[in-house]
């Protein structure tokens, strides 16, 4: 095969489909995704990308945990991770001892970026956002400006969430804040109440994620972003709405695999202390009577006798209905006390044991593998069920899943979705923003994840299949190029991010070949089997030989190319 130089647009051509090969390749083991790449030498076979493999060698803990407890290995983080102890045991302890107690950890490169990104909205209170930016928004419905107004909390809360991903020392309260947005999902651009988000965020989500789940449970129940959602803020005596109540068992907490479908609620199976084993669609219906009149108190029109313009929590009394209910064979007697009813079914969906067991799956599904071992999830659900009074609740069961021999195991068991693999190459190429350009959004967007951006009540998928699609590979692809060239700043609002790959390599380092390894093991931690390594270096070479050194220009020129090259490698979209 003839070696030739490769033009930009060869090379974006040739990296296009090496990226979407391999990272379908990742995306579905077992599948043959080979793709040639040229050699270094006119006489020799061309470089094959291996296929994936099941099972994936083990790789060091401290790349596995870094990989699964974070958004992505920053230089140094390896070396941080080897100096908390002595044995791997040990080291993950400490870290997880560090990262479950997210206030104890000193996070001042953050906090600096942070207070110099001029967000002006964020750290209002639910109250401050509604009278600000809804109730009394001072410009004219029809102008531009209002709606930059109104919007401005939710856009200041997506640029610091990619902000905190790529910077904040405090990963694993990143990672579990996005996981409790999935998992309790609103979407950002509802008909009503787009500014309250922030307060969802921060006051229900990050507050309570290490906390305990039935109190997070009725702050979820209880918050504005979520009664607009799912439409209880309307659900009335007169006219029930079963979409908050159906979501609450179906997503929230028993979820799908405790369904039991259309019967009759008195042929379910009880426990000892006549609690049904499973929910029928009958208890959706009297959960929706129990939560009659939970809504928001946000009478703009000045129409309604007892409703203020606060934008708080409102239990509406003459709206509830009163008469007796039967939810998962608990009998609700009629005329209970103010909000009795809806704490009665929070209290049942809380501490039943089918939703132990969901809340225990979809964590160990995020932080072990696609399909985990029942062995893990039945030891997270009895950590959930034995602590289900205790304040930090959800800090235990944490301790139960990162410290289990499975989540040690499996290599491989996950792939990076979109926001993950954006924000994995931020920290690997330790590029440099304060406020993140549009385009960024906009590209997370194109790979299918824009932030808060789920319309389904459901979440983001956390399995694989979802994202191998080759339209979201290539513009995953096209994200890596923009960062490693420097392609994304924002002309109109000034934001721009840097990436310096070329001062970021030591001047030393100027052959193909050394370049490869030394870039590999940078943003990898690991190496490449030969036949990937092979393809990385004729990346880098192209025209010259593995062991050559290479002209100055050609290093510049090329060498953000080869990074691309790594970020889209099998090996980089594993974790």
């Amino acid at each position: 095969m003839q070696t030739r130089k490769l033009t930009r647009r060869d090379f974006l051509k040739l990296g296009g489909v090496l990226a979407t090969s391999s990272v379908l390749a990742a995306c579905a083991p077992g599948e043959e995704n080979p793709i040639a790449v040229p050699s270094e030498a006119a006489d020799q076979d061309p470089v094959v990308l291996p296929e994936a493999q099941t099972p994936l060698p083990p790789v060091p803990l401290a790349v596995l945990a870094l990989n699964r407890l974070t958004f992505g290995i920053r230089p140094g983080d390896i070396e941080a991770f080897h100096a908390l102890g002595s044995t791997d045991d040990e080291r993950l302890q400490n870290f997880l001892a560090q990262q479950l107690n997210p206030d104890s950890i000193d996070d001042s490169e953050f906090e600096n970026r942070y207070n110099n990104a001029g967000f002006e909205t964020l750290h209002k209170s639910l109250e401050q956002l509604y009278y600000d930016h809804v109730a009394s928004n001072p410009y004219d419905a029809n102008d531009d400006t209002y709606w930059e107004w109104y919007s401005q909390p939710a856009h200041e809360l997506t640029d610091a969430t990619v902000l905190r991903a790529a910077y904040s020392k405090r990963q694993l309260a990143e990672v579990l804040a996005d996981f409790w947005h999935n998992h309790f999902n609103v979407f950002l651009w509802q008909d009503d109440g787009v500014p309250l988000i922030v307060s969802y965020n921060r006051d229900v989500l990050r507050r309570h994620m290490l906390g305990n789940f039935r109190q997070m449970l009725e702050a979820v129940a209880k918050h504005p972003s979520m009664l607009y959602y799912l439409n209880q803020n309307n659900s009335s005596d007169a006219g029930p709405n079963e979409n908050f109540a159906r979501e609450l068992f179906e997503l929230h907490t028993l979820g799908a695999e405790n369904y039991l479908g259309v019967r009759d609620p008195n042929s379910v199976g009880k426990d000892a202390d006549g609690i049904a084993a499973g929910y029928v669609d009958n208890d959706v219906y009297e959960a929706a009577r129990c939560l009659t009149g939970w809504r928001v108190d946000d009478d703009l029109g000045d129409w309604e006798d007892g409703v203020e313009k606060t934008g708080n929590f409102l239990y509406y009394k003459p709206w509830h209905d009163r008469f007796n209910k039967l939810v998962l064979g608990k009998y609700i007697p009629a005329d209970q006390e103010d909000l009795k009813d809806g704490h009665d079914v929070l209290d049942l969906l809380a501490n039943h044991p089918g939703t132990a067991r969901h809340i225990a799956r979809k964590l160990c599904r995020r932080f072990i593998s696609d399909a985990p071992p029942e062995s893990i999830v039945q030891a997270a659900a009895n950590t959930f069920l034995e602590n289900r009074g205790a304040p930090d609740q959800l800090r235990r069961v944490m301790e139960t899943i990162l410290l289990s021999a499975e989540f040690k195991a499996g290599w491989g068991g996950k792939v990076k979705r979109p926001f993950e693999a954006a924000m994995s190459m931020l920290r690997a190429l330790n590029s440099d923003f304060i406020r993140i350009p549009g385009g960024v959004h906009w590209m997370l967007g194109l790979m299918g994840q824009a932030l808060f951006e789920r319309r389904p009540p459901d979440g983001y998928p956390d399995v694989r299949e979802a994202w191998a699609n080759s339209m979201s590979l290539l513009y995953r692809w096209n994200f890596a190029v923009g960062l490693a060239e420097n392609w994304m700043d924002d002309e109109d609002t000034g934001y721009r991010i840097f990436t310096d790959v070329y001062n970021q390599t030591p001047a030393e380092i100027r052959t193909a070949s050394s370049l490869a390894d030394y870039w590999i093991q940078r943003i990898l931690n690991q190496t490449l089997p030969d036949a990937s390594r092979r393809a990385v270096i004729a990346v880098m070479a192209q025209e010259y030989g593995s062991e050559e050194p290479l002209p100055e220009d050609h290093v510049q020129y090329v060498l953000p190319a080869m990074v691309e090259a790594i970020l889209m490698s099998p090996e980089f979209q594993w974790r």
